[in-house]
């Protein structure tokens, strides 16, 4: 199993409590989900229709400003995992160090892999991997610098699931070009990382092979239902960007009065630099707040966003320790 954040499990085996005694900074997911999770009853008895589907679908285009092919599957993770299937074996290579996944179910599934540390570096990959913002420094990359490969690889696969709160970031809106793929995260911004919702938007061959994967039944009414309403609320979506904008402020100086220094992030987590990740981590772990370390970046320390206020204040209690 490779590292990754939401790992409470492990907080409890080593400091104690009960799961609701913790606060689980370790993960990208907004704190505040969308709070509208109502479904009628017959979603949960009945099977998904195609119009259904379609019906998210478009939802889907609409919040992501394209209007390429586009399949919902269950979270992004889904789509990772059905990546290798795309094409044939070959090179991949992946924009480094990001989101762990990809190097191992590409591994995994017999591709000869390469980390770069630079976007011209992807070039000549059979399939190229941009996160984009990247997870966990929150890297940003240009535009048309990430266009400007499509001629040069055979797939790009541009991974957004931290870009809901990014406004301009997207390429979605290119992604009917030939050989460009976008993955998209519903659970990660929408804080309903538990429905397992998630979005490839890419060419019609692209997206036709996926949908072919994933089945005729992708996802559950209840995502169907849920993510659909969530999708087209452009009400809640620019509130919650807004919020989360004054809380990275919140949460920089709050480290910064701790003697952190920022490397980096997105609007849904920040990334410091603590000199000393374990001994930060169990600081904020016996005040019962898991937060995220990295294992090739030893000072490296990764937190999510605090939800209401008694989070935040007891978060402040706990730095100024």
């Amino acid at each position: 199993m490779r590292e990754h954040g939401g790992n409470l499990d492990v907080a409890q085996q080593r400091y104690g409590g009960a799961a609701e005694d913790w606060i689980d900074l370790s993960t990208g997911i907004n704190r505040v989900p969308y709070p509208d999770v109502s479904v009628e009853a017959r979603q949960w008895s009945v099977l998904p229709s195609r119009s259904e589907i379609e019906s998210l679908h478009d939802a889907a285009r609409r919040a992501y400003a394209t209007s390429a092919p586009i399949v919902a599957m269950g979270g992004a993770q889904a789509a990772i995992q059905l990546l290798p299937s795309l094409a044939s074996r070959g090179r991949a290579r992946i924009l480094a160090p990001t989101y762990n996944e990809y190097a191992g179910v590409l591994s995994a599934a017999g591709w000869e892999v390469a980390e770069v540390s630079e976007v011209a570096a992807l070039a000549g990959a059979d399939v190229a991997v941009v996160v984009n913002p990247n997870n966990p420094d929150g890297r940003r990359h240009d535009r048309d610098e990430l266009l400007a490969l499509l001629p040069r690889v055979g797939r790009l696969v541009i991974d957004e699931s931290f870009a809901d709160a990014v406004p301009g970031i997207s390429l979605a809106a290119e992604a009917g070009r030939a050989g460009l793929v976008i993955l998209r995260s519903f659970g990660k911004f929408y804080g309903l990382a538990g429905l397992r919702l998630g979005f490839a938007v890419g060419g019609a061959a692209d997206i036709a092979a996926l949908s072919a994967m994933t089945g005729p039944w992708p996802v559950s009414g209840a995502a169907i239902a849920i993510g659909r309403r969530a999708l087209l609320d452009h009400d809640w979506a620019r509130a919650t960007t807004a919020r989360l904008a004054d809380d990275c402020v919140k949460l920089d100086a709050a480290a910064q009065s701790r003697g952190w220094t920022l490397v980096g992030g997105t609007p849904l987590f920040r990334l410091y630099e603590t000199g000393d990740a374990l001994a930060a981590q169990e600081t904020l772990a016996r005040g019962r707040i898991w937060s995220r370390v990295f294992q090739h970046k030893p000072g490296w320390l990764r937190l999510g966003l605090p939800g209401n206020e008694a989070e935040w204040s007891r978060l402040s209690a706990v730095l100024s320790r």
